[in-house]
């Protein structure tokens, strides 16, 4: 069985308004932000750039976690986003976009293949 992971992020937008969250499925999450699905404040100001996540395995330490982050200073988060992603890269770039597929075979065994390998 797979171990469950739980996931605090924070999310900006292209100005830098920031949104603090956690959730057990960050890509899902993250996609529903990006297609507009988030709560009103990510809608409106349109925060759906991941710039920071940090995984759990308990629940519990990722809602205390969430909950510290929430309570601090805008300038607490924006040292803690640059510490770990200088950039402000988008760090689910590229997520929910199709990937083409082909199927190869290596010796006898088929080799399912992505992207340009």
């Amino acid at each position: 069985m797979r171990e469950r992971r739980y996931y605090v992020y924070i999310l900006s937008s292209n100005s830098r308004v920031l949104y603090v969250g956690m959730t057990g499925f960050l890509m899902s999450r993250v996609l529903r932000h990006q297609a507009g699905e988030g709560g009103a404040f990510t809608r409106k100001y349109r925060v759906h750039r991941l710039v920071y996540f940090e995984s759990f395995q308990n629940v519990e330490n990722a809602i205390s976690r969430e909950t510290e982050i929430k309570k601090w200073r805008r300038g607490k988060k924006v040292e803690l986003i640059r510490r770990e992603n200088p950039t402000w890269e988008d760090l689910a770039a590229g997520w929910g976009e199709l990937v083409p597929m082909k199927v190869g075979e290596a010796g006898s065994s088929p080799v399912l293949q992505t992207g340009s390998e």
